[in-house]
């Protein structure tokens, strides 16, 4: 564990731009789900979509800062948590949500809201509360993230293809049907496929270190699910709605993640393995919760 924060996963440019165009992939067939009614939606009943976006982009990176000043991880896997926290919601929180009988509605709008913020609320979050922990402050000081660059990668892999699939699903209804389901199953196998890749090419890495970062994993997601609920729950929200909130909250987009540690960060390992696990731990933990949840329906 000592020479977590020196080292560099193996991680070429052109595997960077494949990720990019991945992940892209995976936005635009969410995005087939959306229409701009959606997001009207938020005018009609914005108390849900406050308490969601309140939930994911204050709170969390707030409890996350707590959580690191409470165990004192070493720099890089510090900042691979607030990293993480820093980040929207993930690709798989609408599945999810349908999974554990939440408000899949709200769920999408919280996805599609959530990235567009994202543009700017993200490089903040990374700045503000990286720079209060010490040892972290000292890795982005030598890193020089620059957060224009960071929106601009937003723009390009999460809201470019957000508004083509919202534009598509808007005026080819019939195409944006019958593209949804295929669409959503192959970018999320081809994304799961380029993840196993990545770990493989790193096992040495992953192995040798990611036991150092599980147990943080694991109560990092534990604290972002529940702070999802108890803030869904202090706005007075239903059963569906905070199911919807909680797993918004809980699930974090941590491809985006990887895409932002190998672009501003030049694959830092403590950083990287956090993301790779969250990766991994959040999707087992979201359909386990799911199944057990959905076995209470929600009102």
């Amino acid at each position: 564990m000592n020479g977590i924060d020196d080292i560099m996963l193996n991680f070429s440019p052109g595997s960077l731009m494949l990720l990019n165009g991945i992940l892209a992939v995976v936005m635009f067939s969410i995005a087939l789900d959306l229409r701009l009614a959606d997001f009207a939606r938020i005018f009609l009943a914005p108390r849900p979509v406050i308490a969601g976006v309140l939930s994911q982009f204050i709170l969390l990176p707030l409890v996350t800062f707590l959580m690191v000043l409470a165990v004192e991880p070493r720099a890089s896997i510090a900042l691979g948590l607030i990293l993480v926290a820093a980040c929207p919601g993930g690709n798989i929180s609408n599945f999810i949500t349908h999974r554990a009988g939440g408000n899949t509605a709200l769920s999408v709008s919280l996805t599609g809201l959530a990235t567009i913020g994202a543009i700017v609320l993200t490089p903040l979050n990374i700045a503000f509360w990286g720079s209060l922990y010490g040892p972290s402050r000292e890795l982005l000081r030598t890193t020089e993230i620059d957060p224009v660059q960071v929106a601009i990668t937003v723009v390009f892999m999460l809201v470019v293809p957000l508004i083509l699939g919202i534009w598509l699903n808007t005026v080819k209804e019939a195409l944006a049907a019958k593209l949804r389901r295929p669409m959503q199953r192959l970018s999320m196998g081809i994304f799961v496929a380029f993840i196993v890749l990545a770990l493989v090419a790193n096992w040495g890495f992953f192995v040798g270190y990611a036991w150092a970062v599980a147990g943080l994993v694991v109560l990092h997601n534990a604290l972002a699910l529940g702070t999802g609920w108890l803030t869904a729950k202090g706005f007075g929200l239903n059963t569906a709605d905070s199911r919807s909130v909680m797993i918004e909250t809980g699930i974090q987009n941590s491809g985006l993640g990887l895409v932002l540690i190998f672009g501003f960060f030049g694959g830092l390992g403590g950083m990287a393995v956090v993301a790779a696990f969250w990766g991994i731990w959040h999707a087992i933990s979201g359909i386990v919760l799911a199944f057990a949840i959905n076995r209470t329906p929600a009102a």
